[in-house]
């Protein structure tokens, strides 16, 4: 990967919504030689989408914690189990398998510390594979790059 390609994602990264026209400017290339390069980005799956960054707080969701779930039995099948209990919660917007003292890290976002209390209580401990759960509040996120 050459300097212009990491221009092309860098820039991409910052504004996907950009065109192609501003982004070949922003990098110095042709519009045409531009373009090719970020098909070929999307066709080998280094660029997997293009997003909408949501502002969850405008939407409701005032409270942030990082979750760490340690399982009760560390097989496959019980990973698996767990992944597709997850990925069917709303509040979780990202399930991380993790190497170290637990198996999984989870970002949830919800309304509030009681709507929180729900997910931690009803759903999440509810799950037969779950053994503990450490949850972690943010406070405040000075630098989120995530898009």
């Amino acid at each position: 990967m050459d300097q212009k390609t990491e221009q092309i994602l860098r820039e991409l990264s910052k504004d996907g919504r950009i065109s192609n026209l501003e982004l070949a400017e922003r990098v110095s290339l042709s519009p045409s030689a531009c373009l090719r390069r970020v098909q070929d980005l999307e066709s080998k799956g280094i660029i997997k989408g293009y997003r909408a960054v949501l502002d969850r707080e405008k939407l409701g969701d005032r409270f942030t914690a990082y979750v760490m779930v340690g399982l009760s039995d560390h097989s496959k099948a019980s990973q698996e189990a767990f992944e597709r209990s997850i990925s069917l919660s709303p509040e979780v917007r990202e399930c991380h398998n993790i190497a170290g003292q637990h198996e999984y890290l989870l970002r949830v976002e919800a309304a509030d510390l009681q709507s929180y209390k729900f997910f931690h209580t009803d759903l999440l401990g509810t799950l037969p594979q779950v053994n503990s759960i450490t949850s972690l509040v943010v406070m405040g996120s000075p630098k989120d790059e995530r898009a």
